[in-house]
């Protein structure tokens, strides 16, 4: 187990390679950048998901995967703080996947 993210892979908001994504509205969006937070609690997708979005670029769509349910439901909310668009969240087998624009 790690402790504070000690022994932990290190785990980035890496660019990813360009996929597309459709979501529910059928809208399709290019992804510029995966944020890996899967085995993080809170505040960690957080702090992740800002730093991602700092050293993104103007309507880049980002994707965040979380498994915590906590940091599910308090990304959306901080997004305009974080100068960025929620798109969708979407459930996966055992986590969740977070779609962002930034503004």
């Amino acid at each position: 187990m790690a402790l504070f993210g000690l022994g932990k892979k290190n785990r980035s908001a890496a660019p990813v390679a360009l996929n597309d994504v459709t979501l529910s509205d059928g809208h399709s969006y290019r992804l510029t950048r995966s944020v890996d937070c899967l085995g993080d609690s809170c505040p960690r997708p957080q702090l992740m998901t800002k730093k991602a979005l700092r050293d993104s670029a103007t309507d880049d769509v980002i994707e965040i995967l979380v498994d915590n349910p906590t940091s599910m439901e308090a990304i959306p909310p901080l997004l305009g703080e974080f100068g960025a668009t929620h798109l969708a969240t979407l459930k996966a087998d055992r986590h969740w996947q977070i779609y962002v624009r930034k503004n």
